[in-house]
């Protein structure tokens, strides 16, 4: 004998009507979906990353790309790097000299467009009762972006043209500072300067918004023993020559020695409260590569230095 409940289960599923849709978006919300795209509804001010998530990389050599900072913002890049040469008291951005532009500028590629993001980010409207100092992410505004700025020519007179460009947002609220040599107070961007910056242009300097890339694997030498996260919140270093070179592409990527290197050099900076960044790893053969950035990720490397960000984007 038949129950009831499957009649009637039976009977509702011979009714006419729609089918249901699996793994598709029906045609009336498709419909909804498209004309409500561009209703004032359906956006906020702040909505310019939205469903942007940081992830710990470095957009390495990010001048190259098409869109120097927004191709890397697009990508969730926590941190981004300019190359700067100082002419007429003008920096310019660039890998070499032959690469450089009267219109590729820090200021044009960067101060100004970080500037714009963050002023989005931190909008006046009358739903706002104190000043706000968000960062460039609005999934994670207290999430800084870590600006290296490497320097190219003459160190002391580049790195003093950085700190007066710097000036925009400076004003704004926007860098990080530390305080009489001790306090330190995370913003939204924080500078790191690099290459020929003058390590004693940072680390004296008790009042500043500007830090310095320490070597990651010369961090007990006695220059630089003394050296914390409130003068170098990142140290980075040559991964080949800190490490060594590699002879193999299979898992494990590292031979003993070399993961014992590597594990010191981590441990050593992160007692300081410095963070950990290897540039120059390899980029071919692609399995390689990829074990490289796996094995750094899983033994707690700060940033991941990384060319190609589609890929390094997989890894999360």
């Amino acid at each position: 004998m038949i129950s009831q409940l499957v009649l009637l289960t039976a009977v509702v599923a011979a009714l006419p009507g729609p089918k249901p849709v699996i793994g598709g978006i029906t045609s009336s919300l498709q419909s909804i979906l498209k004309n409500t795209h561009n209703s004032k509804d359906y956006g906020y001010p702040t909505d310019i990353t939205r469903d942007l998530l940081p992830i710990p990389v470095h957009s390495h050599n990010d001048y190259w790309r098409e869109r120097p900072f927004y191709t890397g913002l697009s990508k969730g890049c926590s941190s981004t790097e300019a190359d700067v040469w100082l002419y007429n008291g003008t920096l310019y951005v660039g890998h070499d000299q032959s690469a450089l532009t009267p219109e590729r500028t820090l200021q044009s590629l960067y101060i100004n467009p970080i500037l714009d993001i963050l002023e989005r980010q931190n909008p006046t409207s009358a739903f706002i009762t104190s000043p706000t100092k968000n960062g460039v992410w609005d999934t994670a505004p207290e999430q800084t972006l870590y600006f290296f700025i490497d320097v190219k020519t003459s160190g002391r007179e580049t790195f003093q043209a950085v700190i007066e460009a710097l000036e925009p947002l400076r004003e704004k609220g926007y860098l990080s500072t530390v305080r009489d040599g001790k306090n330190l107070t995370n913003g939204p961007i924080t500078i790191i300067g690099t290459g020929d910056t003058p390590l004693d242009m940072v680390a004296p300097v008790l009042d500043r918004d500007y830090f310095f890339d320490a070597p990651l694997a010369n961090l007990n030498d006695p220059i630089y023993a003394a050296i914390d996260g409130l003068v170098s919140p990142v140290a980075s270093t040559d991964f080949e020559q800190a490490v060594g070179k590699l002879t193999v592409d299979t898992d494990p990527i590292l031979n003993d020695d070399q993961l014992r290197a590597l594990r010191d050099q981590i441990a050593t900076a992160k007692k300081r409260g410095i963070g950990a960044r290897y540039w120059n790893t390899p980029y071919w053969p692609v399995r390689q590569r990829n074990l490289v950035w796996r094995t750094l990720l899983r033994e707690g490397v700060f940033l991941l230095n990384a060319d190609d960000l589609d890929a390094v984007i997989a890894e999360f």
